[in-house]
């Protein structure tokens, strides 16, 4: 049995203090009844005793403190899922805003779910292909990792965050693929870019999609990232599909923890973030991955921007203690009209080694890939030294490797935001590449790829 209370002793910010409840939980659901029969949604934040400290999802405007009901739904907030969720748009609380019908439910699911158990878990093993070269080639992102992108205000991570989930595939499994599109706090011109980049593509109709506004309140805006993880665990782990989910941005999710955290009055840790900001992204990217016994997966590319664009911000280094690895975009990259602006050096995929190969993108990956990442990194030094000593003071072979970093910027990692490129078409361009230097400076390749696959003559 439902009780109403209306027993509200005050209302701050966002927050409501509701006296003398009864066998109300943390995290449960309530609803307002204002005197004019409107009503509105709110979460319990705490409990002390009877009394129940509970955040609201709208406005407190226009609540009458004696004469307003309050009652408790006994549940958290859940999400209707089914086949249909697929081709749809949802708010941040999983209400559809495409102007469609509702979800007709095979099941509703609370959205507070358990990470996954590491005993329980599978070791991600297969190749993703993603449609960008600087990724599939170097930075390889395989089924059931956790890969993030790390950018900075102003650099184009929605063009790369919709470029990667109209791309992506995995290889030989195209119809059993599905992309899982969460945008956190995002603008309205960023939300029509989205709907409309999707709607344009097709790739909508293997596509759902959270859309969380930055005037939506800060409580919806956690529960955003959670609706999406629950319904890509029915997609996967009860549709056995492959599902990718893409969060953006994941810097405006913990802003909303932080201001969240403020109004309860907690203890703040580095920058004001509070103290379990860790435990909580742990509990978002820890959903992701792939577990024994089912075919489906869940593979996960958060994306936040760095404020300041510092790599030892609480967010970037937080997100990177509990994924494998990062992909990190590049100011001075953007200012040259490199699309898109990834900088390989300092990005890593940890998991890349078990994604490639024989058998799942070339024998020759690996090889390629480490003297493509070497010839790079000692171009780059070339630059440098040509930029402070002047041409005349490099060696033929340093002269070489300049311009092989210049060539490979342009080439390589410049692509375009609509260039899909397949794997075997990445590694045929980067033993295009590879002919700019000659074949005794290619320590890293094995002598039968390089007489297999080094094709005659220089690219340019």
């Amino acid at each position: 049995m439902i009780r109403e209370y209306r027993t509200i002793a005050e209302i701050a910010g966002p927050l409501m203090l509701v006296k003398n409840v009864e066998n109300v939980k943390y995290d449960e659901l309530g609803e307002i009844e204002l005197t004019n029969g409107e009503t509105r949604k709110c979460k319990v934040l705490e409990i002390n005793g009877s009394n129940a400290l509970v955040q609201l999802f709208e406005s407190s405007a226009g609540i009458n403190l004696a004469e307003s009901k309050v009652r408790f739904l006994g549940k958290g907030i859940d999400l209707a899922v089914s086949m249909d969720l697929l081709g749809r748009v949802f708010d941040g609380l999983g209400r559809p805003i495409d102007g469609g019908p509702s979800i007709i439910a095979d099941k509703r699911m609370d959205i507070n779910g358990m990470p996954m158990n590491p005993a329980a878990r599978d070791y991600p093993a297969e190749f993703i292909q993603t449609g960008v070269s600087a990724i599939d080639g170097l930075n390889t992102l395989v089924r059931g990792q956790k890969l993030p992108i790390f950018s900075g205000s102003g650099l184009p991570h929605p063009q790369l965050a919709a470029q990667i989930a109209r791309q992506s595939r995995v290889l030989g499994a195209d119809s059993k693929f599905a992309v899982v599109f969460a945008a956190i706090g995002i603008t309205y011109e960023e939300a029509d870019f989205f709907i409309s980049d999707f709607r344009q593509t097709g790739a909508i109709d293997r596509t759902v999609l959270f859309m969380n506004l930055a005037n939506d309140p800060a409580i919806e805006r956690i529960s955003t990232p959670r609706m999406a993880l629950t319904a890509a665990e029915y997609l996967a782990f009860e549709r056995n599909m492959h599902v990718l989910v893409i969060l953006t941005d994941i810097t405006n999710y913990a802003e909303a923890l932080r201001e969240v955290s403020a109004a309860r009055k907690e203890v703040p840790g580095r920058r004001g973030y509070p103290g379990y900001l860790y435990t909580d992204l742990a509990t978002l990217y820890e959903r992701a991955g792939r577990k024994r016994g089912f075919e489906g997966s869940i593979t996960m590319i958060p994306i936040l921007t760095m404020p300041e664009d510092d790599k030892t911000h609480p967010i970037p280094d937080l997100t990177g203690y509990i994924t494998e690895g990062q992909i990190i975009l590049s100011r001075e990259l953007n200012r040259k009209g490199v699309i898109p602006p990834i900088d390989v050096l300092p990005s890593l995929s940890r998991l890349k080694d078990k994604g490639i190969g024989r058998g799942k993108t070339r024998e020759d990956h690996s090889d390629t890939m480490n003297q493509l990442f070497a010839f790079y990194a000692r171009g780059k030094e070339c630059k440098e030294l040509m930029a402070i000593l002047g041409e005349a003071a490099l060696s033929d072979t340093d002269k070489l490797l300049a311009r092989f970093a210049d060539a490979f910027e342009e080439k390589y990692v410049s692509q375009g935001y609509d260039v899909n490129r397949t794997i075997a078409e990445t590694l045929e361009l980067g033993w295009k590449l590879l002919t700019i230097m000659p074949k005794s400076e290619m320590k890293r390749i094995r002598d039968e790829y390089l007489e297999k696959y080094l094709p005659e003559g220089d690219p340019s």
